[in-house]
């Protein structure tokens, strides 16, 4: 069970691109979240919502624009050299296509035993290659596909090395950019019951990037909703899914397919309606409002602030939020009431 030790702390994270025009492409914009000690935060939304680059930004793959991010109570951008070798070896990656992020012409077993070479894991050659083994076989190879090239597998199996590879130097926090999203659909819960074996064993922290919400859902202790750069919504697994209290998690929720046609056909499809602003020059207020039918005169002019609505429940909106202006009372009631019933 995840524990009240925080791991991460993510701090109104900022992460802007140049663009050729001279503006700023504002993938990540004032995200702030903590991950607890042995526990998997999900993050999801459409792609191009900016859930991947804050994750690359968390790990220091991309310098930060503003804001802090602190492993273990040290911000890692401003982190020395030495601090920096040290920090990679506690924090690896799984990525997104096991055909891109793994050489197909090198063999098994040197994808896996670089980590342990540079940190010297291993006493002798002899411990190394024990270690190889043991680790092909956490992840449901054998020990004989050490000597292979990587181009004689499958993308489950390529993936399974590549969550080898990051176990290698047996980390304590993991970061999931997508490891399913590229694997075949009947490959996909077996990796990620996989990862949710290797977290229990080795009392791993994760932080859990996607898009499908049925897959976060089954691995993820919290999740966060991201949108056009910010995060909208942040809350336990559980209760994402029976209480969604933001208009595009609705949404979102909406177009989760189920298994049971009965209940599918009578289950309502919110249909967004409008394109997803540009994140060049996003809009001012709500940066959903200009597709949310719950919209009102405040959405477009305010930027609804992350406030906590039920203990542990978060969430940016307006119809949860004290109006300026309305004497301290919240959104009309007959609106609100609606909205929560969908």
């Amino acid at each position: 069970m995840p524990s009240q030790k925080k791991i991460l702390e993510v701090k109104n994270l900022k992460k802007y691109f140049p663009t050729t025009q001279k503006q700023q492409l504002k993938a990540v914009d004032n995200v702030s979240f903590d991950i607890y000690e042995g526990e998997t935060l999900g993050i999801v939304g459409e792609s191009g919502c900016g859930k991947t680059t804050c994750g690359k930004t968390c790990l220091g793959m991309y310098p930060v624009t503003d804001g802090e991010v602190l492993f273990h109570g040290k911000n890692i951008h401003s982190m020395s050299k030495k601090e920096r070798f040290a920090f990679t070896k506690r924090v690896q990656m799984i990525f997104q296509d096991p055909y891109a992020s793994l050489d197909p012409h090198q063999k098994v077993y040197d994808i896996i035993a670089e980590g342990i070479q540079i940190h010297g894991m291993a006493k002798n050659k002899t411990e190394e290659k024990k270690m190889v083994a043991e680790l092909l076989e956490m992840v449901g190879l054998n020990a004989e596909h050490a000597a292979r090239n990587v181009h004689e597998f499958s993308g489950g199996q390529r993936q399974r090395i590549g969550i080898a590879r990051a176990l290698s130097v047996n980390p304590e926090f993991l970061f999931c950019d997508e490891p399913i999203s590229a694997l075949d659909v009947s490959i996909q819960a077996q990796i990620i019951n996989l990862l949710m074996k290797l977290q229990k064993e080795k009392n791993l922290t994760m932080l859990f990037i996607a898009h499908d919400l049925s897959i976060v859902k089954h691995i993820s202790d919290r999740i966060g909703v991201m949108y056009l750069g910010k995060m909208v919504e942040l809350t336990e697994s559980s209760k994402l899914y029976v209480e969604p209290k933001h208009p595009y998690t609705r949404a979102l929720l909406s177009a989760v397919p189920i298994a049971d046609p009965e209940a599918s056909a009578q289950k309502e499809r919110i249909m967004l309606k409008g394109d997803v602003p540009s994140p060049v020059n996003p809009p001012v207020g709500c940066r959903f409002a200009g597709r949310c039918e719950n919209c009102m005169e405040i959405c477009r002019k305010e930027e609804p602030q992350m406030i906590e609505i039920v203990p542990g429940h978060y969430v940016a909106c307006h119809l949860y939020d004290e109006i300026p202006g309305s004497k301290g009372q919240k959104a009309d009631a007959s609106l609100l009431a609606r909205v929560q019933s969908t």
